[in-house]
């Protein structure tokens, strides 16, 4: 075995990857680079910058691979391949702007020297020019420079051409190349997990993957198989990370830590090709069970994913063909639902999937995890007050759509069932039943809050978005659409409320109209043993946590308002630090974000989730979830003047998790 230490310059090596003579190895992860992480690496070797070293294997035989995110077929090698260990982030990036792939537009400004992905706005500049028409292939740097002088820029001809000069050299800059020669796959994914966790948080799930790719090579295959198979049919969230975490779960019953993917490390191989098994014959009673009977079409409208988990591993552990009595199933789908509504798996999810898991073989598992729940003896019953002040990135969302699918909803410009119109992530569309256009500036001063409410959002497609509903208050386009098709939207027959100056009367009317629908939803799956409950319960302490941006004078702020326990706190956020801190966290990296003039951290976990504290709260989310909070909350920005003052002090008391999802306004 021998390490060999050479450099390569990097056309030498995207022309390499073309030809397939440098190729991934199963171990490898996904490519999860933003644009913004892009256009740095070509700005740090427009700079000279150090862009880090590669690391690659190779032996004489061949080895399981995985495809590059290149957007073009690489060709079959003439010579054994080089497999890239670490890199594969900046090859493949550089791969993807040398090619002019239309998601790596890294277009770079002449003036400023300054490196962004492409907008409508830089393609209406002729100071931002296209790195790839001036590095690619076909470039004619000699028309670039003609071009940029007629612009009429403020900087001189000869500067225009030293800089295009160095934006040239870039695929001239070397790579530092260590080379492993005729190592074992086992040892050679031990190297690659040392290697990656050194340079970011290796989430367990790929140090898991490495293993099981050295004991069983196409074992990785065989999962991406198998999420295939199921984003097919709607369902593309049960990827490879749900996959490894729902054999974990199948391998046994006992250890505190049931749900740690790191038993995958140390399980034997029969006991996970037995685990893959039982979770393929779970997921194919589960995901048939949600579409069919729940009315549930796509992943992308259930909050947490890890309320599944229980359901697969208990269909899952059923022989093959055995029937599940009708009152389990029922009582399964109730459990299900009652635990999204309670964010069963919004903080500790390790925690919560060992209890819940460990009580499926007991004598009446539904009985059992309802009791985990805390609904033990009455059932679950959604008021008008549960729906206030929540958005489109409520858990409540999907029992809004729950509520148009079960009443036969369908869209008022095609007459198709609300089922059929999905937008690029497979969630179904939607749109403001009031638009905003006819809220926003009216006299009764509507906040972004209360426009954006669950209570104000219609399933239906883009078409009629666009083409019936457009700027017209419901008043106006409501007498286009039948009765019964405004009636199984619930939305209210009352003139009156069609109108923008009943608008808070309308969210009042829906969200009753709502809530009622969705209890009879609930009660329609409720097991015997609950008693039925019709009236709420006592009502919590007053927690919430709402968003806001201003803007003003250069000047962006993203307020944090929240109350926990009768007192209130406001804290200040930079929104471009949020920014910075969301893409490093993509890459697998902490940081700190400035909050009310004080650094705070940005943790995260395994699960790919973000958790960042806000006064009495640590707030936990997706990357998508605090992408969308941020949007949300800048998409009506409030006069800078008017923004209140932070919080002097720190919260001085003790902090509790708060779900991204439950963040919106103020409870009612």
């Amino acid at each position: 075995m021998a390490v060999e230490r050479t450099n390569r310059d990097v056309r030498t090596l995207i022309t390499q990857i073309a030809a397939g003579e440098i190729m991934l190895p199963e171990i490898q992860r996904g490519y999860v680079w933003k644009a913004s992480q892009v256009a740095r690496l070509i700005e740090s070797l427009y700079r000279g910058y150090p862009a880090g070293s590669l690391l690659f294997w190779k032996t004489g035989q061949a080895a399981e691979t995985r495809q590059a995110a290149l957007g073009a077929a690489q060709a079959l090698p003439s010579v054994m391949p080089l497999y890239l260990l670490d890199g594969q982030q900046r090859l493949t990036s550089l791969f993807r702007v040398l090619s002019d792939h239309p998601e790596a537009q890294v277009v770079f400004n002449i003036e400023t020297e300054v490196f962004q992905n492409q907008s409508a706005a830089t393609r209406q500049n002729k100071k931002w020019i296209k790195v790839y028409d001036v590095v690619g292939p076909d470039a004619d740097v000699f028309a670039v420079h003609a071009e940029l002088k007629a612009a009429g820029l403020g900087i001189p001809d000869g500067e225009i051409g030293r800089r295009l000069s160095a934006l040239q050299k870039i695929t001239q800059r070397d790579f530092h190349m260590e080379v492993l020669h005729d190592f074992e796959y086992g040892e050679v994914a031990e190297i690659f997990v040392r290697v990656n966790s050194g340079g970011r948080a290796l989430k367990t799930t790929d140090l898991a993957l490495a293993t099981l790719s050295a004991r069983a090579p196409g074992f990785l295959g065989q999962l991406e198989a198998e999420s295939a198979r199921w984003a097919e049919r709607g369902y593309g969230a049960l990827d490879v990370n749900f996959l490894i975490k729902a054999l974990t779960l199948s391998l046994s019953i006992s250890g505190k830590r049931l749900s740690s993917v790191a038993k995958l490390t140390t399980a034997s191989k029969d006991s996970v090709e037995a685990g893959l098994e039982q979770v393929r014959r779970g997921l194919a009673c589960v995901v048939p069970l949600l579409q069919d009977r729940l009315l549930v079409p796509t992943t992308a409208l259930i909050p947490s994913l890890a309320a599944l988990h229980p359901l697969v591993a208990y269909y899952g552990r059923q022989p093959q063909g055995a029937a599940v009595a009708q009152a389990v199933e029922d009582g399964l789908l109730y459990w299900f639902m009652a635990a999204t509504a309670r964010n069963r798996y919004g903080g500790a999810t390790d925690t919560a999937l060992t209890q819940d898991i460990k009580v499926l073989d007991s004598e009446d598992p539904v009985k059992a995890l309802l009791s985990n729940l805390g609904v033990a003896e009455s059932g679950v019953r959604v008021g008008a007050r549960d729906l206030a002040g929540r958005n489109h990135q409520s858990p409540y969302l999907m029992f809004c759509y729950l509520a148009a699918a079960h009443a036969g909803a369908s869209d008022w410009w095609d007459g198709g069932p609300i089922s059929a119109a999905a937008d690029a992530s497979g969630k179904p569309q939607y749109s403001l039943a009031h638009p905003a256009a006819k809220l926003r500036g009216h006299r009764a001063k509507y906040s972004s809050v209360e426009i954006n409410e669950l209570a104000n959002i219609v399933f239906v497609s883009q078409q009629t978005a666009k083409n019936l509903i457009g700027s017209r208050s419901p008043a106006a386009y409501a007498q286009q659409v039948g009765a019964s098709d405004l009636a199984a939207h619930a939305i209210p027959a009352d003139p009156a409320l069609l109108e923008a100056d009943g608008y808070r009367d309308f969210l009042a009317a829906r969200r009753a109209l709502l809530a009622e629908r969705i209890t009879e939803i609930f009660d329609r799956f409720r097991p015997g043993f609950l008693a039925q409950s019709r009236e709420p319960g006592a009502r919590p302490a007053p927690r919430w946590l709402a968003f806001a941006g201003y803007a003003g004078g250069g000047r962006r702020v993203l307020v944090a308002d929240a109350q926990s326990g009768g007192r209130s706190w406001t804290g200040w956020v930079d929104p471009a630090d949020l920014e910075a801190a969301l893409d490093a966290a993509a890459a697998g990296l902490a940081s700190d974000v400035a909050l009310s003039g004080e650094s705070a951290p940005m943790q995260i976990d395994d699960e790919g989730g973000v958790a960042f504290g806000l006064g009495p709260f640590l707030v936990r989310g997706s990357l998508d979830q605090w992408r969308s909070a941020l949007k949300d909350a800048f998409e009506d920005a409030q006069p800078f003047s008017e923004c209140p003052e932070p919080t002097d002090e720190q919260w001085p008391y003790g902090t509790e998790e708060f779900p991204l999802s439950e963040a919106g306004g103020r409870a009612s």
